[in-house]
């Protein structure tokens, strides 16, 4: 059978949830099979730089992060399933990538 899987990136963990809910709601409303969404690990980006601009005084560091969250999710191909899943609202700052598996 072939399906669709849907990835999701975001530096916001609230968005995410917020999508996957959407879509699970329409995958129970449509009757379609859905697997997920499954964690995929989070990305950190690490950042550190200097307190002190002229490298003077004692070397004290500002340490900065962003975290990229990820979720899979696999869901039966059915039309009309798709095609709500292509209306719901993506928020801004989200990462939405939908490819066709057989």
């Amino acid at each position: 059978m072939s399906k669709a899987r849907i990835k999701l990136a975001s530096t916001d963990i609230s968005k995410i949830n917020q999508v996957c809910t959407y879509i699970n709601d329409i995958a129970e409303k449509t009757g379609v099979e859905m697997k997920g969404p499954v964690p995929l690990p989070t990305k950190r980006l690490r950042l550190n730089t200097r307190k002190s601009p002229d490298g003077e005084g004692t070397a004290t560091w500002e340490r900065y992060e962003i975290r990229i969250h990820k979720r899979l999710i696999d869901l039966g191909l059915d039309e009309r399933a798709l095609r709500l899943v292509m209306r719901v609202p993506i928020p801004e700052g989200l990462n939405i990538e939908i490819e066709m598996l057989d």
